[in-house]
């Protein structure tokens, strides 16, 4: 009999990392040719629904027109939080850095589909105010609680479990967040951090995440963003 492979845990950690090449392009019809003979193969999300067409119409909007200085992930690293959210089965989303709403309404589709929510958090009023109208736009902020103010302080309040944590706001404040969240955090959860690049990292949060035997930690999309996934082990 052959073993039963599930998406979850190690199945979430396979699904991003051979996924990773192809989600960090744009919608491309043609294969493209990469150093050493392999094929960097591209695609695209196609709708299932209506509704998710009416979502990903805003994202396709959002990334066409309000990308620049928005603070915004990429496109590939969008679709790559849906995926692990979605695998996951996640009922709690947090996430540390809204900007205007663009990787929250990532999440959405997924949250949509497993009954989930997300709780995420913006110091800015400015770009809070657009994330509320964005999430209004794509109809999923009946989803999503957006807190106003110092996330540092404003996480304190959190009592309930969270399947996955997405830090993508100060960076040097990542330990921080880390610190403070990881004990919410759920067995078989994920804690995501953005722009794990040599440049943007902070070293403390590269080692805390890779020295603690609690984690297993993966670095994603190095050739674009940088993305830190780690699992809080069972």
């Amino acid at each position: 009999m052959k073993p039963r492979i599930t998406i979850r845990a190690f199945g979430v950690f396979a699904v991003a990392s051979l996924a990773v090449t192809a989600f960090a392009q744009g919608p491309a019809s043609r294969p493209s040719r990469t150093g050493g003979g392999n094929i960097s193969f591209a695609s695209a999300t196609l709708p299932k629904s209506e509704t998710e067409k009416k979502i990903l119409a805003v994202l396709e909007e959002m990334n066409q027109n309000q990308r620049r200085g928005s603070m915004s992930v990429p496109y590939g690293d969008g679709r790559i939080l849906r995926v692990l959210v979605e695998s996951l089965g996640a009922k709690h989303v947090v996430e540390i850095g809204t900007s205007i709403g663009y990787s929250a309404i990532w999440f959405s589709l997924a949250l949509q589909k497993t009954g989930g929510k997300l709780t995420t958090f913006e110091i800015d009023a400015g770009r809070a105010a657009k994330a509320r109208a964005n999430l209004k736009r794509a109809g999923v902020e009946s989803l999503v609680t957006l807190v106003e103010g110092d996330a540092h302080e404003e996480v304190k309040k959190l009592k309930e479990p969270i399947d996955l944590l997405f830090l993508d706001a100060d960076k040097e404040g990542y330990l921080d967040y880390l610190n403070k969240l990881l004990p919410l955090v759920r067995p078989g959860g994920l804690v995501v951090a953005h722009n794990m690049d040599q440049r943007m990292a902070d070293p403390r949060y590269v080692k805390a995440i890779t020295s603690n035997p609690e984690l297993e930690t993966l670095f994603l999309n190095m050739e674009t963003s940088g993305i830190g996934v780690s699992l809080k082990k069972r």
